[in-house]
């Protein structure tokens, strides 16, 4: 089956958090750029189906990729939201692949295990949508996983756009989704800036789905280390410290 997937990595964002003029995803983490991480894990899964979003500094970031990986490119020309930078994917993906697998460049500690784990329960449940959730006990910052009375999942709220309650729930939206690439065409055509960032949100594509009955899964992750994203120095050196523990550099 995995020759029938396709991954998207989103790496256009600048992130002005980091306080550093450098595309956020060149910013290295034990000496290697976070999102080389990314590609080398979506690599075990998908092969050379890969489309890389590429944005702010494009060049100096498919010349760094290019070296290491043979991926394809996609630019997205305006910073519009994560919505437009996978609609900028779309043309590049191969035609034969039937499922898409989208993941940050900026979530560098995220494994092959659980990537592998995450796809197989999105195959076995016949899933149209699945995403990878986590339970967190601050979940400050993150988009909110909604569910309707059935417990069935029924959208994703950006916690700008969440009212008081909804910032109670602590189930997170990790930004990490598998997609029937047809559903995938036809729900970014259907998503609008129409939210307080005035950006096309990716998260969107789970309220279309549900109001079009779409079968969506929420597989939560056993490890929240892995999900952790990096939007400022500090997280930058926190998930430093992870990976030299885990490659026993420092105790």
């Amino acid at each position: 089956m995995t020759n029938k997937l396709a991954a998207v990595i989103l790496a256009a964002g600048l992130g002005k958090r980091m306080k550093s003029d450098k595309a956020k995803v060149l910013h290295e983490i034990n000496g290697k750029p976070m999102v080389m991480y990314v590609i080398e894990t979506a690599k075990k899964i998908a092969g050379n189906n890969i489309v890389v979003v590429i944005g702010k500094q494009a060049e100096k970031v498919s010349e760094i990729i290019s070296k290491e990986y043979k991926v394809t490119y996609a630019l997205q020309k305006e910073q519009l939201g994560t919505g437009d930078a996978v609609k900028c994917a779309l043309p590049f993906l191969p035609e034969y692949s039937e499922q898409v697998l989208i993941l940050c460049g900026d979530v560098p500690l995220l494994s092959y295990d659980t990537v592998k784990r995450f796809y197989e329960e999105h195959i076995r449940s016949s899933c149209d949508i699945s995403v990878l959730a986590v339970e967190a006990d601050n979940p400050k910052g993150y988009g909110r996983i909604i569910l309707d009375n059935e417990n069935n999942v029924s959208g994703i709220i950006e916690e700008t756009d969440a009212t008081d309650a909804q910032k109670q729930i602590k189930i997170i939206n990790a930004g990490i989704y598998c997609v029937k690439k047809e559903f995938l065409e036809y729900s970014l055509n259907k998503i609008s800036s129409n939210n307080a960032q005035s950006e096309f949100y990716l998260t969107d594509i789970i309220t279309i789905g549900y109001n079009y009955n779409k079968n969506i899964g929420a597989v939560i992750g056993q490890d929240n280390e892995e999900l952790l994203g990096i939007n400022s120095n500090q997280d930058l050196i926190a998930v430093e410290r992870i990976i030299q523990k885990r490659l026993g550099i420092i105790s």
